[in-house]
């Protein structure tokens, strides 16, 4: 049985299958953080005197961004996957050996991926962009974390769907039906990039081929570079829809509206990734076009989170006293740390979000590209909402995990503020900046050009920023890490996930799986990359050299 000795709520049984994968993620978050300050401290003014050669900061850059990007979000997304499904649908997980398998492979994986780096034979970012071309060792690397997270996209899909059958009718439970949408989307977004690494640039790292076609190449990695964005951020709304109404002492408002979200989440954020390469010439004026119309409506699903999970708020805090019309929100619970977090995620989506709907307008995107304001944008969305609710959905789990009380509540509340402070006054310089032309992708600027003399103390108040976000998550781990201090909780409590305001007894089939989605999004997929992806073998382009890198 996977109930706890009161009989109450559900308790994960591969307790340490789970916290292996969120301390990987964790602690190389932590190592990804210092890279990230360093690499803002050389670009500062601040460090004008000292000689960084370029080719180490490109290399801290790939880092960080490697990291960042696919080592914290896939190893917290397993971690964090395995425990829902547990916990959601009360089973004990299946495929448990194949669970330690792939955590196993995505280990050596990531094993693989930092030496390549730390050689300085990858210094090539976190994108697949030729003709950087790395060792082919960190594309291996790379590739079985990928391999490794597709049998956790399998593993949740098979969980759902012994529920379903041994529960004929059931809603599965919105938590699990959230986790498994990320599943699909997942194995839609990496299709992309597995083409262009399996048949275009793994070829040219081994050196069975001296050319590469660009732009086939970039069209494939814009397939996935977008809809990963979704992927990193859908445990940020499992926790929004499962976990913050809950904390706030309330009920969700709608669970509909939640299963309808996550269905949107998966076919708008799908075929958008072209509008990444608006100032590319390979692609024509049309299908911009219809790119950008298609990035419109991601908004969509958004907005509908944002409105759901305010009015579930709104009832929290009325049941709680508040007054008015907006007295409850005074009423709410910001002293509980994953109630905190909601708000200031929501603000920090808010400056991400406005900034990206500039990214994807085509002409305004022709004034931002490439400038700081993209690097603004992204850090406000990956580092600023999806971060944030990996710490509240970490705070929120530890306890049942662990078997212990968690830190005080007033150390928790304290780096969420510190890393939503950090991260508004780094990205609102870079904001500025960005409309300044600053570009990105830089290891220096000479401040002495009086040209961009002006850009220095923006760029020492954004460093700032950086030094506040390392503190912040400094304290995130020493918040959660083991101590003697914390007393043992016996039994160890389960998770508790919100319940509706209006609990649904059976839901249409369509929300309720993914089979009608899975059609809808193939054929999505053709319209926006069938012409866009055929054109290359078409009329073939003149391949672009690749040249191999030796450090920078």
């Amino acid at each position: 049985s996977i109930q706890d000795r009161t009989g109450g709520s559900p308790v994960p049984q591969n307790r340490r299958l789970i916290l292996a994968h969120l301390w990987v993620a964790f602690v190389v978050f932590l190592a990804a953080a210092v890279l990230g300050v360093w690499q803002m401290w050389v670009r500062s003014p601040l460090s004008a005197s000292q000689a960084v050669p370029a080719a180490s900061y490109y290399q801290s850059v790939t880092g960080h961004g490697v990291s960042m990007a696919y080592v914290l979000t896939t190893f917290f997304i397993m971690g964090f996957g395995y425990f829902v499904a547990e916990t959601a649908l009360k089973r004990e997980l299946p495929g448990k050996t194949w669970a330690w398998g792939a955590y196993v492979v995505a280990l050596a994986g990531v094993a693989m991926t930092v030496l390549s780096i730390a050689s300085g034979q990858a210094s090539v970012l976190y994108t697949f962009y030729p003709p950087l071309i790395a060792t082919a060792w960190f594309y291996i690397g790379l590739v079985l974390v990928v391999v490794a997270s597709w049998v956790w996209c399998v593993l949740m899909l098979v969980a759902m769907g012994r529920f379903k059958r041994d529960n004929p009718g059931a809603p599965v439970p919105l938590a699990m039906y959230a986790t498994c949408a990320n599943a699909v989307m997942w194995l839609w977004t990496t299709v992309g990039v597995a083409l262009e690494v399996l048949f275009l640039i793994l070829p040219a790292a081994l050196g069975f081929k001296q050319t590469i076609d660009v732009g086939l190449s970039r069209t494939l990695f814009a397939w996935t570079l977008h809809p990963i964005v979704y992927f990193w951020l859908l445990p940020a709304y499992v926790a929004f829809y499962s976990m913050a109404p809950r904390a706030a002492g309330g009920r969700l408002y709608s669970e509909m509206m939640g299963r309808l979200s996550f269905v949107l989440l998966i076919l708008y954020s799908l075929p958008v990734g072209l509008h990444h390469l608006f100032m590319d010439p390979e692609h024509s004026t049309g299908f911009k076009f219809i790119q950008m119309s298609l990035t419109a409506l991601v908004a969509v699903p958004t907005l509908l989170t944002v409105f759901t999970i305010a009015a579930s708020m709104e009832l929290a805090g009325r049941l709680r006293g508040g007054k008015g019309l907006f007295g409850w929100i005074g009423a709410l619970p910001w002293d509980r740390p994953m109630v905190l977090a909601t708000g200031l995620a929501f603000v920090m989506l808010g400056f991400g979000g406005g900034g990206g709907l500039i990214n994807m307008s085509y002409g305004m995107n022709a004034m931002v590209h490439n400038t700081s304001w993209v690097t603004a944008h992204f850090h406000l969305i990956f580092g600023g909402t999806v971060v944030i609710m990996y710490f509240a959905i970490a705070y929120e789990i530890w306890p049942s995990l662990t078997g212990h009380e968690a830190q005080s509540a007033a150390r928790q509340r304290l780096q969420l503020w510190l890393w939503a402070i950090g991260m508004m006054v780094m990205t609102l310089p870079w904001h500025f900046l960005g409309l300044q032309g600053q570009w990105r992708r830089v290891a220096s600027f000479d401040y002495s050009d009086p040209r961009i003399h002006g850009w220095g103390p923006w760029v020492d108040v954004s460093l700032v920023g950086g030094v506040i976000l390392l503190v912040s998550a400094i304290l995130f781990v020493a918040n959660i890490r083991p101590s003697r201090r914390l007393a043992r909780i016996d039994p160890a409590p389960g998770y508790v996930y919100a319940l509706a305001a209006h609990p649904l007894a059976r839901v249409p089939a369509a929300l309720n799986g993914f089979g009608l989605w899975n059609v809808l999004i193939a054929v999505l997929m053709l319209v926006a990359y069938g012409f866009p992806i055929m054109q290359f073998f078409m009329t073939p382009s003149p391949e672009a050299m690749v040249h191999r890198l030796t450090g920078g």
